[in-house]
């Protein structure tokens, strides 16, 4: 028996039910900015909308390329991840949520699974996010925020033993 798609309700925005509650995720502290900077930006548009967003991403990949240890999990083609990187970027900070309507919930340790992390490399992956994000001229008070959140979320990620790493 053949099932049937399921019709898609979207609402008066345009975006399906299912991207609107995979958005939940994003980050929703001020992390020191003036409150009425924080009741009426996102930190999307803090860190300058989708032109910042790939400006992060392109400076986080270039250090990751240069980082032999790092760069052996990622696969040969950098191309693919480099862009969901930037939707989910986008998604999180609280841009639209293009990542959850291309590829559904973010389910991040379960698409991490099959590249072995573990807390060295997670680390070194902070380490060229936040030197990215300070190449690319994002805020302190936004920097503050976005690793208060982004650190756990990368060691969550973590699933191998490191063995002897320094």
């Amino acid at each position: 028996m053949r099932s049937r798609p399921r019709a898609v309700r979207t609402g008066r925005d345009g975006h399906s039910e299912r991207a609107r509650r995979a958005s939940e995720f994003v980050i929703s502290t001020n992390g020191g900015v003036s409150m009425e900077e924080a009741e009426t930006r996102t930190l999307f548009e803090r860190v300058g909308g989708t032109a910042g967003v790939e400006r992060i991403v392109e400076a986080f990949y270039e250090r990751v390329e240069g980082d032999l240890p790092l760069r052996k999990i990622y696969p040969d083609d950098l191309e693919p991840g480099k862009a969901k990187l930037k939707l989910y970027l986008e998604q999180w900070l609280g841009g639209e949520p293009r990542y959850s309507e291309l590829y559904g919930h973010p389910r991040l340790r379960m698409r991490h699974l099959p590249f072995a992390i573990g807390e060295h490399a997670a680390g070194r992956w902070l380490r060229h996010m936040r030197a990215a994000m300070q190449a690319s001229g994002v805020g302190e008070a936004e920097e503050r925020v976005i690793f208060a959140q982004l650190a756990p979320l990368a060691h969550h990620m973590v699933n191998r033993h490191d063995e002897g790493a320094h």
